[in-house]
């Protein structure tokens, strides 16, 4: 399910992509140019070939190419282009910044996709002193790594705008059995402690607490072993409508029960559920539970009471010589936490942040959307800071924002040539664009 998800999001955010190739830098040439113009693709170029299709197109075109033998660097066959290409040193490729929280449910949770994304060749490691993680080529093949930080770019905003972090009062006795439960979510805690926290997409999430509410009876304070209700038996294969031997019995994602056609409502990206778990899965984030489309305004758990300061300057940043500068100013004061954060109740520590963009076209339209995303509350969430491990702080909310104004990513700062594109993909995901 995870993987299909992740195809819906990137037909939608990527429906378009380039990938260039000079086909000189292979052993066999030819067979490079057959592959590219032999298969439907839409190709341009002469000495460099452009292909155009969709992400998922590309995809598969580079995989199929990899298993191409390639000339190394210095010794290129001759082509009109080798004293360029000696010339031009690989463009270092650069770190990513993480959530913890999102890289060990990555880590324990997603490894086989996490494998796919790395191939044979790359390795994506995460450094023990900072919240980054980076991308090594075991033959030192800039092309593999860059596309593999790309892949696990947009793997890693779909999953963090999907993740949901709850924390429930439980029965020592329970921690067992409620893993075995639920699989695909990572629970922390342990038998010695009362409370656990729950971390897992938010279709999963809705699952535990629809069990926890009615699959047992509340194993939060019985005293009887938890037991397996919560898939139906027909969810477990396939099933046939009474009424044609043909037509299959379609499961609702969410109750994973059969849907009923009078209650059922497919949504503009052709998944379907029970109307009733539709509107209340709605009310809790107007997403759909399947693929991620956003469905109306996505309002986040953002604390209120916060502001949003802008102001400019004439000095630039590094890679924007020409503009100057937009500096936001984010407040957000300490309170107590509300049911819809991890701890009602609880007080939490406010935080103010500084960010910066270029004072560009680009720069501008970029504003109006994080002042978009301000509005709707999804600049900021509570939980535990990815810095100091503390909880009930504020904390970023999967939106990346420069918070330096030099220093590169590893920085979180300047220059970086694909900052305002990966940070509109991340805004789009939510529904902003």
């Amino acid at each position: 399910m995870a993987n299909a998800s992740l195809k819906e999001v990137l037909k939608v955010v990527f429906s378009d992509v380039i990938l260039t190739v000079d086909p000189n830098t292979f052993k066999d040439p030819n067979q490079v140019k057959y592959l590219l113009t032999g298969c439907g693709n839409r190709v341009t170029g002469t000495l460099h070939y452009e292909v155009r299709g969709s992400f998922e197109e590309i995809e598969d075109l580079f995989v199929k190419m990899s298993s191409i033998d390639r000339y190394a660097a210095p010794n290129l066959r001759d082509s009109p282009l080798r004293h360029l290409q000696r010339l031009r040193s690989p463009s270092p490729v650069k770190p990513v910044a993480i959530v913890g929280a999102v890289w060990d449910f990555i880590q324990q949770r997603c490894s086989k996709e996490l494998k796919r994304i790395q191939g044979e060749d790359v390795l994506i490691h995460k450094l023990c002193d900072k919240m980054v993680v980076t991308f090594e080529s075991h033959r030192k093949d800039s092309v593999r790594v860059h596309f593999a930080r790309e892949r696990f770019v947009t793997f890693y905003q779909r999953l963090a705008t999907d993740l949901k972090v709850q924390t429930y009062s439980l029965d020592p006795q329970y921690y067992k059995s409620l893993q075995r439960q639920f699989p695909e979510l990572l629970i922390e805690g342990g038998p010695s402690k009362d409370n656990i926290t729950v971390t897992g997409r938010y279709m999963h999430i809705v699952m535990l607490e629809d069990f926890l509410r009615h699959g047992s009876s509340s194993p939060v304070t019985s005293q009887r072993p938890l037991t397996p209700q919560r898939v139906s038996p027909r969810a477990s294969g396939t099933t046939r409508n009474k009424q044609s031997d043909d037509e299959e019995e379609e499961s609702c994602p969410i109750c994973l029960d059969t849907i009923k056609e009078d209650r059922k409502k497919t949504l503009a990206c052709k998944h379907s559920f029970c109307r009733g778990c539709l509107e209340k899965a709605f009310k809790t984030k107007p997403v759909c539970p399947t693929c991620g489309a956003v469905y109306g305004e996505l309002k986040g758990t953002q604390p209120k009471g916060g502001t949003m300061a802008v102001t400019q300057e004439r000095s630039s940043l590094s890679g924007y010589d020409k503009y100057g500068t937009i500096v936001i100013q984010y407040h957000i004061p300490s309170g107590i936490q509300k049911e819809e954060h991890p701890n009602p109740g609880q007080t939490y520590q406010g935080a103010s942040r500084t960010a910066y963009l270029p004072d560009s076209s680009e720069g501008r339209n970029v504003l109006a959307l994080l002042k978009r995303a301000f509005d709707q509350r999804l600049t900021f969430t509570i939980g535990r800071s990815s810095t100091t491990g503390m909880e009930n702080m504020v904390t970023w909310n999967d939106i990346h924002h420069k918070t330096s104004r030099s220093g590169g990513t590893s920085c979180y700062g300047y220059p970086d040539p694909d900052y305002l594109r990966r940070l509109q993909d991340e805004l789009k995901v939510k529904g902003i664009y």
